[in-house]
């Protein structure tokens, strides 16, 4: 299938080639996407734990911010298809501003939304050292108790049983027993290496490609950031639609989908 999106603004179209786009727009108000076309959602949205963005106020009281999440869900329900999944990535919990449990209560939210949950990939990080916080040292009177993972929370519209698309699968043997086992063990990603705040690495979105797409199928990441999300669609020959708010992040994931991705492949077999 073919990538279809809609005609809008000019200025909005920041990035397309290779079946890759990039929108310079915000998900909850773009209408470059038609309803009832995207195969998987891959995102890790802002986390509201004060994150200097460049366009996002990431410090807002938490009732905000549940509204927040609840209209970007909402909105990213609808663009699916009725056999289109969602891998969530977002924290168990987090302490930074207050304790909440953010992952119970995005999912709930999801539910409430139209979404059905399937199951839930906790993400070691493996950066337990970087742990400082520890509420009342050696004492019992107030010591916070903290997590260091993440989660992948893998949601579906109608159905689970995926039925449109090519049903060409790129998942080796070894891949599929390792990454259908709940706990995933890599790195995160270097924020001074990337060039943005809070990026992802393109690991995450690759595992969950092969795990739960086609080859050919249409990935949607609404909030692109660095542009992982972009940058294993081209890895993996799926279609890849980013939304982002922020100009200069548009260029930065750009950059990266043409020097880490086939389409830098492509053109330097053509040189």
């Amino acid at each position: 299938m073919q990538l279809r999106v809609r005609a809008i603004p000019a200025e909005k179209l920041y990035f397309q080639d290779k079946g890759i786009t990039i929108y310079n727009d915000d998900i909850l108000t773009t209408k470059a996407i038609p309803n009832n076309s995207i195969d998987l959602i891959i995102t890790s949205p802002p986390y509201n734990v004060n994150i200097k963005y460049n366009s996002h106020n990431d410090e807002m009281p938490y009732s905000e911010y549940l509204q927040f999440s609840r209209d970007w869900i909402s909105k990213c329900y609808d663009l699916t298809k009725d056999d289109g999944r969602f891998c969530l990535n977002i924290p168990l919990d987090k302490n930074k501003g207050g304790q909440q449990s953010v992952c119970a209560d995005l999912t709930t939210i999801a539910k409430q939304t139209g979404w059905k949950y399937h199951a839930t990939i906790i993400w070691n990080e493996q950066n337990i050292s970087r742990r400082t916080a520890w509420g009342s040292w050696l004492s019992a009177s107030a010591p916070y108790v903290i997590a260091p993972v993440e989660v992948i929370v893998i949601l579906y519209k109608n159905r689970w049983k995926k039925e449109s698309g090519s049903r060409e699968s790129d998942i080796s043997k070894a891949e599929f027993q390792k990454w259908t086992n709940g706990v995933w063990n890599f790195s995160g990603e270097s924020k001074r290496k990337i060039g943005h705040p809070a990026p992802f690495p393109v690991e995450l979105p690759k595992r969950c490609m092969k795990l739960f797409s086609f080859v050919g199928d249409i990935i949607l990441d609404p909030f692109l950031g660095s542009g992982s999300t972009l940058v294993a669609c081209s890895q993996t020959g799926r279609q890849g639609i980013g939304i982002e708010i922020d100009p200069k992040y548009c260029e930065l994931a750009k950059n990266r989908v043409v020097k880490e991705g086939k389409i830098y492949q492509s053109r330097l077999e053509n040189i």
